[in-house]
């Protein structure tokens, strides 16, 4: 198979800095897309990988799931894009296409799909590499259109922050009469709060810090609990349709579970791992309360968000920087100190 090589950023070990790398990229095939990129988000999955967090990083690694660019060349057979078009690609670059799931538009819970990065390329038999990289050869089944009159550097969040928090949205048929809280005011909870405000719902956030009341309601929400103010929470008992919990540390699940209405759900988005402390179940048992997890979204549910956005003029709130400061960004991200989400400019990485 021809390839090209192409520059990229990623990292070598768990411990090592994200440095300038030569990748290679297969020259398209007759269903491929080239894409050269033009942004690329900054993910907290990013970083977790990069550093081996999850324990499953094949090195080297290329991180970056939020990719904006414009199409450069196609394969012969394609018929969903053509050269020119502002297209996106998110967390997926494959999957099976033949299970249950694939057809049903539900690739992101296919046994086999295939990560942006971190996956198995079947092409080159290598892992699959992301977007913090010049160029991307992605199958036009995994290729999404973009509403070109939107920011294009704040669309790039929509391919993993916005459909993280869009997916369950749509599937617990949030509507005008829903009634939705956040927990966080993250990259993920600031999406959140802005899809369920367009889609007509009453939106609460639940934060620790006051600081952050005005910037939630700027953002559509109609009310904010501090999480740590007994009264407020005891006020909030039995308000909510559905809470999505944004938060990606490990924290008590049970308060926001009572503040649930009967039949409400509470839909973990951002923590993986075991709960501690555990789940106290009298409440749920006494309302038929639910406690879920969503993954990303399929890419027809993908295409649906990036079609919203446009009609609503939805982008996220990002902070624009260069390729060579990605370290100093993951440090950042750390301590919560970008608002809301970093984008980076893939002009540096040619420079």
């Amino acid at each position: 198979m021809k390839t090209k090589q192409v520059k990229a950023y990623g990292t070598e070990s768990a411990e090592a800095d994200l440095k300038a790398l030569q990748i290679d990229r297969r020259e398209a095939l007759e269903k491929d897309i080239e894409i050269d990129i033009l942004y690329c988000g900054v993910c907290h999955s990013d970083l977790h990988f990069a550093r081996n967090d999850w324990g499953m990083t094949q090195y080297p690694v290329v991180p970056g799931h939020e990719i904006v660019g414009k199409i450069t060349k196609v394969g012969d057979k394609v018929t969903k894009h053509k050269v020119g078009d502002i297209v996106a690609v998110g967390c997926l670059v494959d999957s099976c296409r033949t299970c249950n799931n694939c057809k049903n538009d539900l690739e992101q819970y296919c046994p086999e799909w295939v990560g942006t990065y971190g996956g198995y390329d079947k092409h080159l038999e290598t892992n699959t590499h992301g977007g913090y990289s010049e160029t991307i050869v992605v199958d036009e089944a995994f290729v999404l259109s973009v509403p070109e009159h939107l920011d294009l550097a704040g669309v790039a969040p929509v391919l993993c922050a916005g459909i993280t928090t869009w997916s369950p949205l749509r599937f617990w048929n949030v509507n005008e009469n829903s009634k939705v809280a956040v927990v966080g005011l993250g990259g993920l909870g600031h999406m959140a709060i802005k899809l369920a405000h367009a889609l007509g719902a009453h939106v609460t956030l639940f934060s620790r810090s006051p600081n952050k009341i005005a910037d939630a309601k700027a953002l559509g929400a109609h009310d904010v609990v501090i999480s740590t103010d007994e009264a407020q929470m005891e006020k909030a008992m039995g308000q909510f349709d559905l809470i999505l919990d944004t938060v990606p540390y490990e924290h008590d699940f049970n308060p926001y579970i009572s503040t649930l209405n009967t039949n409400g759900t509470l839909v973990i988005l951002g923590y993986l791992g075991p709960l501690d402390p555990p789940l106290v179940t009298v409440p749920m048992i006494m309302g038929r309360k639910s406690l879920a997890g969503s993954l990303i979204g399929g890419i027809a549910e993908t295409q649906e968000l990036l079609d919203f956005c446009g009609k609503h003029n939805i982008t996220s709130e990002i902070e624009v920087i260069n390729m060579q400061d990605i370290n100093t960004a993951y440090e950042r991200m750390l301590k919560s100190d970008v608002k809301y989400r970093f984008v980076i400019d893939m002009k540096s990485l040619k420079n």
